[in-house]
C-alpha cells in the first residue's frame, strides 16, 4: 500500500485508522492477526533466515511469541532479531503490520541477563504495592529495550488450594491484595500512554486457583456470586483502576463451561459486567483443549468457531485451531463480522503501542538496562521485604561473630533452587524439553551461563559474618531424593555450632523433577525426600535450629514450627535471594514480610482461607476436627518482627450507605529497633440478605517507624467497596450495622468498633469499586 493509507498518518484518529487498515485487509490477512508465531519457525540453523521468514509471514501475523524466554540470546542479539522480524514485516508484507512480541515477566522478565526478582508470591509478601511497581518498572524498561511490547503477566489468579503448583505465580488468597498489587503492576508497565508502554495479560479469567481436587486445567465448581465477588475482583480492579490493556483465559471449565469457549465468561461477565475493551489472548494451546481437553468441539475448526464467538480475540502462542477461520467465514458458517471484531482489537493495540510509527529498537543500547547495579540493589530489597518470619524464640537477629555457624540443606547453595517456574532460565527447562528452545545463535549455550550472577544463602551468610565467625556447611540431602545418606555430616556441622541455618524447600519449574510450579501439583504439603529427616536430626541435636524455605508451595510445617528456633519463609528469592535472606537473620533488615496466603497444618483442611463467609471456619455452631484445630497453622496476613507494635485509639465514622467510612487508628512502635508494621484493616457485615465473609480485607497501609514513633493511620472505605451481590445479584450496600477490625493479621486483631449505616439498599457497579483511600499522619 501507498505511504499516503490513513491508517498509516498517526495524526489521523484510532478509529479511523482502524477502520482504514481493516477496508484493506484480505480475509487471509485478517486471519493472520489472530495468531502467533514461534520465533523457532523464523530461524534455520539457530538464525534468522529471511526467505523462511518471509514465507511463513507473507500474510503477516499477530505476535511474535518469546524471543527472550525461548532463546539464549544476549540483549543486543534478542533486540537484532527483532529488528529483522520486523523488517520483514513491515518491508516485504503488503500492508506492512507490524508484530506485537510478547514475553513472561511474572518475578522479572523471563529472559537471559535480565534481573531475577522475588517470584510473585514474594512480592505479595510484602504487602506493598510501591515495591511492586518498582519491580514492574524495571521490566518494562528492560522489555523496551529489546522491542518487547506484551507481557503474559500479572497472575491475578485468587489462589485458594495449597495443593496446586502455581500458587507461586499469584498475589495469594485475597482477593483484595492481588487486585491491589496486580494492579500496581499493570500501572508501571503500561504507563497512562501505551505509546511508551508494555501491554499488561491479566490471566487466567477466570477461578483457575480453585482446580478441582488443586490439579492444573481441572474443572472449578463454584457459583456466580464467589466468582466475582473473590475470583474476579482482582481483574475487575487491574482493569478499572489499571486500564488492563489484555487478559488471558483460564483453562479451566466453570460449572462445565470451558473459560476458552465461553461467550458468558469472556463477553458477558469480562466486557460487560467488568468493563473490560481491550484484547483477550488464549492461554497456550487452549483452544484446541476444547476438542482434546474438554470436548465441547467436534474439531479444530468447531473448537475455532466456539472460542471466537466467545470472545477469544488472539490464539497463542502460533496459529493453529484459528488457521480454520478463513474456511469458517468462506462457508458463511461464521459471520466475517465477527471475524472484523477481533482483528480491529488487535489493530487497535498495535496502533496504540505506536508500532507503526516505531517498529525497531537500538539494539546496541540494549545491554545498558540489563541487571545494573541499582536493579540488582532492588532486587536485594524486594527479597528481603519478601521474608516473612513465622516464629522466632529469640535466637534472631544473630550475630555476626557468633563463632560457628552450621549452614546445611539442599537449597543453601543451588543457585538454580532460588528461581520460580517462570524465571529464567529454570523456565527453559521445558521448552527444551518441548525442543521450542532456540541457543544463542552459533551453538548451544553452557545452562550455568545463562544465569545472572546469583547468591545463594550460603554466599550471602559468609559474606554477612565477621571474619572470625566459622560457616560450616553441608548439604544433607537433595530436595526430592529420599536417600539420607548426606545427612550424617550436616548433623555433625550442627553439633559443632553455635547455631544450625537449615535451608529446605523444593526445585520450581515444570518438568519432571520438579517439586512445584505448572502443572506440578501435589497431595502432600510437606517438605518432600529426606528433608524432613534432616530437619529432625539437626534439632535432635540441641543446637538451636533456624529453619529457611525457599521454595514455592505452600507447606504444612506443624512439626518444624513447634520445635525449630526460628522459621523463616523466604519463597522463592530470586539472584540477591541469599543476600536477603542474610540481612534478615543478622538483623540487618527488620523482617516486615506478611502472609499473603493461609499456611495450613495439613493437607486434610484444604482449601484453607481467612475470608471464609458466616458459617464457615470456625463457627459456634460446629466444634474442631476430630484430630485437628480448623485454623491454619499461620493465618494469612502474619508476620513477626524483630520490635513489637502497639495499637490504639481506633475511630469509625460512618452513618450512611451513601457515603464513605472513615477508620483511623495510632500505631506506635514499642519495641527497641526501627521496624515496618503491615496495618490491616478488616470488615464484617453483622447480618446481610445474603452469608457474608467473617473478615474481609478492606484495606492495609505500610508503616515503617523509629523506637518509640507513633503514626496514625486513615482509611476512607467508599460504599462501594462494602458491596455485594444480593439473592437478586444486584450488587449492593445495605443499611445495617459493619464492625471494622484493624490488626496486624486476620487473627492478631488488635481493635475492632462497629458503625451502624442507615438508608436505602444502595445499586453498585463492580466495575466503579471505589480504592480505598489511605492516609498517614
Amino acid at each position: 500500500m501507498g505511504a499516503t493509507s490513513l491508517y498509516r498518518d498517526s495524526r489521523a484518529s484510532l478509529d479511523d485508522r482502524v477502520e482504514d487498515l481493516l477496508r484493506h485487509m484480505t480475509l487471509d490477512e485478517k486471519v493472520a492477526q489472530l495468531g502467533g508465531t514461534w520465533v523457532s519457525e523464523l530461524v534455520a540453523n539457530d538464525r534468522f533466515d529471511p526467505e523462511r521468514a518471509r514465507a511463513r509471514l507473507r500474510h503477516g501475523t499477530g505476535h511474535v511469541t518469546r524471543i527472550g524466554a525461548a532463546t539464549g540470546l544476549r540483549p543486543a542479539a534478542r533486540a537484532q532479531l527483532l529488528n529483522d522480524i520486523q523488517r520483514v514485516l513491515v518491508e516485504d508484507t503488503r500492508l506492512g503490520i507490524p508484530a506485537i512480541v510478547h514475553e513472561e515477566s511474572v518475578g522479572g522478565l523471563c529472559a537471559r541477563e535480565a534481573t531475577v526478582f522475588p517470584q510473585a508470591i514474594g512480592l505479595a509478601t510484602t504487602w506493598d504495592p510501591a515495591l511492586v511497581e518498582a519491580v514492574a518498572g524495571v521490566i518494562r524498561e528492560q522489555m523496551l529495550a529489546v522491542g518487547a511490547r506484551q507481557t503474559l503477566a500479572p497472575v491475578l489468579d485468587v489462589a485458594r488450594d495449597p495443593r496446586w503448583g502455581r500458587v507461586e505465580e499469584t498475589y495469594g488468597e485475597d482477593p483484595y491484595l492481588a487486585g491491589v498489587l496486580g494492579t500496581a503492576y499493570v500501572r508501571a508497565l503500561q504507563t497512562d500512554d501505551l505509546g511508551r508502554g508494555v501491554v499488561c495479560t491479566g490471566k487466567h479469567f477466570l477461578a483457575y486457583g480453585l482446580p478441582e481436587g488443586g490439579m492444573n486445567h481441572a474443572p472449578v465448581h463454584v457459583g456466580p456470586r464467589e466468582l466475582r465477588e473473590v475470583f474476579a475482583e482482582p481483574f475487575a480492579a487491574a482493569i478499572r483502576d489499571g486500564g488492563l490493556a489484555s487478559v488471558m483465559n483460564s483453562y479451566s471449565s466453570i460449572d462445565g463451561l470451558p473459560c476458552a469457549g465461553s461467550a458468558g465468561i469472556l463477553t458477558r461477565l469480562l466486557r460487560d459486567e467488568l468493563g473490560f475493551d481491550g484484547v483477550v489472548v488464549a492461554d497456550y494451546f487452549a483452544i484446541g483443549l476444547l476438542e482434546v481437553a474438554h470436548r465441547t468441539a467436534a474439531s479444530k475448526r468447531d473448537a475455532a468457531r466456539q472460542a471466537l464467538q466467545a470472545g477469544l480475540d488472539l490464539e497463542l502462542p502460533a496459529l493453529d485451531c484459528y488457521r480454520e477461520l478463513a474456511a469458517l467465514v468462506t462457508s458463511g458458517e461464521l459471520s466475517e463480522t465477527l471475524l472484523d471484531r477481533s482483528v480491529r482489537r488487535v489493530l487497535r493495540q498495535k496502533l496504540q503501542l505506536g508500532l507503526f510509527e516505531h517498529p525497531y529498537v537500538d539494539a546496541d543500547a540494549a545491554p545498558h538496562v540489563y541487571d545494573t547495579a541499582d536493579q540488582r540493589a532492588l532486587a536485594r530489597t524486594v527479597a528481603a521485604r519478601a521474608c516473612c518470619l513465622l516464629t522466632n524464640s529469640g535466637v534472631l537477629p544473630l550475630a555476626a561473630d557468633a563463632g560457628t555457624i552450621a549452614v546445611v540443606g539442599p537449597t543453601a547453595d543451588d543457585p538454580r533452587l532460588l528461581q520460580g517456574d517462570y524465571h529464567y532460565p529454570a523456565h527453559l527447562e521445558i521448552l527444551s524439553v518441548d525442543r521450542q528452545f532456540l541457543p544463542a545463535a552459533g551453538g548451544v549455550v553452557d545452562a550455568g551461563a545463562l544465569f545472572t550472577p546469583h547468591v545463594t544463602p550460603l554466599a550471602g551468610i559468609r559474606d554477612a559474618v565477621r571474619p572470625r565467625t566459622r560457616v560450616n556447611y553441608a548439604r544433607g540431602c537433595d530436595v526430592r531424593d529420599p536417600d539420607p545418606s548426606g545427612i550424617a555430616e550436616a548433623v555433625t556441622a550442627a553439633r559443632e555450632a553455635e547455631v544450625a541455618i537449615v535451608c529446605v524447600g523444593g526445585r520450581s519449574g515444570l518438568t519432571e523433577d520438579c517439586t512445584v510450579g505448572e502443572a506440578r501439583d501435589a497431595t502432600y504439603l510437606g517438605l518432600t525426600g529426606a528433608q524432613p529427616e534432616l530437619v529432625e536430626r539437626v534439632i535432635a541435636t540441641g543446637t538451636p535450629t533456624v529453619v529457611v524455605v525457599i521454595g514455592g508451595r505452600v507447606h504444612a510445617l506443624p512439626w518444624i514450627a513447634e520445635r525449630a528456633a526460628a522459621l523463616l519463609y523466604a519463597w522463592l528469592p530470586g539472584e540477591e535471594g541469599g543476600n536477603a535472606i542474610a540481612d534478615v537473620l543478622f538483623g540487618t533488615v527488620n523482617p516486615s514480610g506478611r502472609l499473603p496466603v493461609s499456611l495450613p497444618r495439613s493437607v486434610g483442611q484444604v482449601p484453607v482461607h481467612h475470608r471464609y463467609r458466616a458459617g464457615g471456619g470456625r463457627s459456634t455452631f460446629h466444634g474442631d476436627y476430630t484430630d485437628s484445630p480448623p485454623q491454619p497453622l499461620f493465618p494469612f496476613g502474619h508476620g513477626l518482627s524483630y520490635t513489637t507494635f502497639a495499637y490504639d485509639a481506633l475511630a469509625v465514622r460512618g452513618s450512611s450507605t451513601r457515603e464513605a467510612v472513615d477508620v483511623s487508628v495510632r500505631v506506635a512502635n514499642a519495641g527497641a529497633r526501627a521496624g515496618d508494621e503491615v496495618i490491616q484493616l478488616y470488615v464484617r457485615d453483622e447480618v446481610a440478605s445474603v452469608a457474608r465473609p467473617n473478615r474481609q480485607l478492606v484495606g492495609f497501609a505500610w508503616l515503617s517507624l523509629a523506637p518509640g514513633e507513633r503514626r496514625t493511620v486513615h482509611f476512607t472505605v467508599h460504599p462501594s467497596r462494602l458491596a455485594f451481590y444480593d439473592p437478586e445479584m444486584r450488587f449492593v450496600t445495605e443499611p445495617g450495622v459493619l464492625t471494622f477490625l484493624m490488626g496486624a493479621s486476620s487473627a492478631d486483631i488488635r481493635a475492632s468498633a462497629s458503625v451502624d449505616l442507615e438508608g436505602p439498599i444502595t445499586e453498585h457497579r463492580q466495575a466503579a469499586i471505589v480504592p480505598t483511600a489511605v492516609r498517614i499522619e
